[in-house]
């Protein structure tokens, strides 16, 4: 019984998570404008991205405790027995939150193209980088992903460039 409900505590945590994955876009960014820069990348590092405490881990775990704990003997022991376990499972709440909304990233280190040197951290995503990468870093309202640098076609043509041309012969 109790393992079910620190099962729905967990679930109701990681509801609300929000992730720093690249390959996940918020709905208040899709259809707005952003902003492109070249860059090349320089280093890629590990890095875990810690996990948030909202409040609503704490808070859900607190009422199932609760509700459980009220649940044991006589009526004076069901409000002690309550108490604690809405404290305990405050406790184990928060740190199912804190643990289920932890992410493993990267923090890239990038050089734009006028020599600017910027590092960014996100959540690793379906892309992998490396040193000397050509990427694109895109800014959507304030929050700025790395991404591989699409082949760009020249101005005219129709092959994108480093694309060998076949020899007439």
């Amino acid at each position: 019984m109790m393992k079910k409900l620190l099962l729905a505590a967990a679930i109701a945590s990681l509801a609300a998570c929000a992730t720093s994955n690249p390959d996940v876009v918020q709905r208040y960014d899709a259809q707005r404008l952003s902003q492109v820069q070249d860059a090349t990348v320089l280093t890629v590092r590990p890095v875990v991205v810690d996990g948030s405490q909202s409040g609503i881990g704490g808070t859900s775990g607190a009422v199932i405790g609760g509700v459980a704990g009220s649940s044991v003997g006589g009526s004076r022991e069901a409000i002690a027995v309550g108490v604690i376990g809405a404290v305990a499972g405050a406790v184990v709440g928060n740190a199912i939150e804190r643990a289920g909304t932890r992410e493993d990233a990267f923090e890239i280190l990038v050089q734009l193209r006028n020599g600017e040197r910027r590092a960014i951290v996100q959540a690793k995503g379906s892309e992998s980088f490396n040193p000397g990468d050509a990427v694109i870093l895109v800014t959507t309202g304030g929050k700025t992903r790395v991404m591989r640098a699409p082949a760009v076609a020249p101005a005219g043509g129709n092959q994108p460039v480093g694309t060998p041309v076949p020899s007439k012969g």
